[in-house]
């Protein structure tokens, strides 16, 4: 059988055994594309081992940049970078960064870990370091987690290697240097992208996509905070997740809720200094908010409980903490604003996204809960949990919300999340190196289907990805990251788009179709080599349209 025939004959097996409710997680009735076989287990983890990764036998993926990677407009100076995800704290003679420890220089370069990508297509190219050169149309833009100073870089997918990938800024327009980055969108309407820093006391910022990139700290209306995912709505509001770990419940490894999801409502659309901020307050069955309070104490609170119950619908609330045309437009930290206002806190929900085609009335976001085994709330969102939240449009000020699925030690500590059709959503996971080692195993990438019954313990998520872990991060595993470097290997940045500049490109406003008409699928893979990945179909050359 030719490699043509034997994947066609897999697309018919995997199609036949989703409609049959073979697949794990799937139901009866029509498939929708892409349809993935299930990879069955997880990679595992072992002292010195760097095992490959694996992915569904209908994907393949090529790497479009890589941590050595040299920046175009980098430098060796100290107080920038040169290179893709190293610092220049640590250089060897040739002026490289130090990727392996050797007897003579027993340390390594920190790995700045590229982080949340976003990807937009431009009608005209965007300027780079070399006026000369043409830099294409289509780029994929990321913040950088770790390292000093923060930097922002564009992947430029139509570049060779030289032009590759362009360090756009390390400060803002202040002179100031950048704050480490997490997450980021891209604002059509103020034809801005949004970074976030995770960090409470960090700027959120805005930045042009060109070279050199213009930042600026728009915290004066969107505030500061452990922010994390950031995303668009068809009505110009900005909604966000933040990722703040709370204090431990007295003598367990169980997290009080500590972080929540807020929406930006700017005076018009892509006003980024004018506006309100509104943090998520959800009412339990006696009309009451759910607070920090009512989840701090006893351990698995009746709160705490009743969120993370299948079947169980709350109503919701949206409540304005801060008004730039009542409180000013000084930076101001957002967390403290929504514990004071009642606003419903999670465990650490990282990123959301809405479904396509729902007309933004659908926002699934996840949590990515204790990260560890011990931990006596992980049937409570200890493991991770994804809500689903419902309002007749996206500036209601009232909706519902739901659990959509309940993770276990299997499926943990979700974070980033993309759609890849209409009804096919897909989290990766960021377990962390204590819980990869409590269940031998690292992490994966999962599908689910917003129209199954997870409750039913018969319907279970479709692995696409079992990440493996590079020799790099290997070695960091064993030797503590040299003081300065994480370990195992994450997945992170996963996003599936097809470039749209306009508000009609803002994801959720039209259903995914990987592989076609310019949908294009990117994940990261954090700490190590931090190679960036675009994964593309096994049979034949990659994508198609423009």
């Amino acid at each position: 059988m030719t490699r043509r025939k034997r994947y066609a004959a897999l697309a018919v097996l995997a199609t036949a055994a989703v409609a049959g409710g073979i697949l794990a997680g799937a139901e009866a009735g029509p498939s929708e594309p892409p349809v993935l076989t299930d990879v069955a287990t997880a990679n595992t983890r072992s002292d010195g081992y760097a095992p490959w990764s694996k992915l569904s036998v209908e994907l393949r993926q090529v790497v479009v940049a890589q941590g050595s990677t040299r920046l175009d407009g980098g430098s060796a100076s100290p107080s920038s970078v040169g290179y893709y995800g190293y610092d220049n704290d640590t250089l060897n003679a040739a002026g490289q960064p130090q990727m392996v420890p050797t007897p003579t220089t027993p340390t390594e370069a920190r790995k700045t870990e590229p982080d949340k990508n976003t990807y937009v297509v431009f009608k005209n190219s965007l300027s780079g370091a070399d006026p000369h050169y043409y830099y294409g149309t289509h780029f994929l833009f990321q913040g950088h987690e770790l390292g000093t100073p923060g930097y922002i870089t564009r992947i430029n997918l139509d570049a060779d290697a030289d032009h590759r990938v362009t360090l756009l800024a390390t400060k803002d327009v202040t002179g100031a240097n950048l704050a480490t980055i997490d997450g980021s969108t891209w604002e059509p309407w103020a034809e801005r992208l949004l970074f976030t820093t995770e960090n409470a006391n960090a700027p959120t910022y805005a930045a042009t996509p060109g070279y050199p990139s213009t930042v600026t700290d728009v915290s004066g209306a969107l505030g500061r905070g452990g922010y994390e995912g950031i995303q668009d709505d068809s009505d110009g509001n900005i909604w966000i997740a933040e990722d703040i770990g709370g204090s431990s419940k007295p003598g367990t490894t169980a997290r009080i809720p500590n972080s929540f999801i807020y929406r930006y409502v700017p005076k018009t659309k892509g006003d980024l200094a004018n506006g309100k901020l509104q943090v998520l307050q959800v009412l339990n069955a006696a009309g009451n908010p759910i607070t920090k309070a009512s989840q701090t104490t006893p351990v698995n609170s009746p709160d705490q409980i009743a969120l993370h119950t299948y079947g169980a619908s709350f109503k919701t609330q949206w409540v304005t903490i801060h008004d730039t045309a009542v409180d000013g437009t000084a930076p101001f930290q957002a967390n403290p604003l929504a514990v004071a206002k009642n606003g419903t806190p999670f465990k650490r929900p990282e990123n959301g996204v809405f479904r396509p085609q729902t007309g933004f009335k659908e926002f699934y976001f996840d949590e990515t809960g204790d990260t560890n085994a011990t931990s006596p709330e992980n049937a409570n969102g200890g493991w991770t949990g994804v809500f689903k939240l419902r309002q007749k449009d996206p500036s209601a000020d009232t909706g519902t919300l739901s659990l959509f699925y309940k993770g276990d030690a299997a499926h943990a500590g979700f974070d980033n999340v993309t759609f890849i059709s209409r009804d096919q959503i897909s989290f990766v996971e960021d377990a962390g190196a204590t819980l990869h080692q409590q269940r031998n195993a690292l992490d994966s990438g999962f599908v689910l289907n917003v129209e199954t019954n997870y409750a039913d313990p018969g319907n279970q998520p479709i692995r696409w990805l079992a990440e493996g872990r590079d020799p790099s991060a290997t070695l960091d595993a064993a030797n503590g990251g040299f003081g300065k470097n994480e370990d195992d290997n994450e997945i992170t940045g996963i996003i599936v788009s097809n470039g749209d500049p306009g508000p009609e490109g803002i994801l959720g406003a039209k259903s995914p179709k990987p592989f076609k008409a310019g949908w294009r699928w990117f994940y990261t893979q954090q700490h190590g080599d931090n190679p960036t990945y675009e994964v593309i179909p096994a049979e034949g050359d990659g994508p198609e349209g423009p």
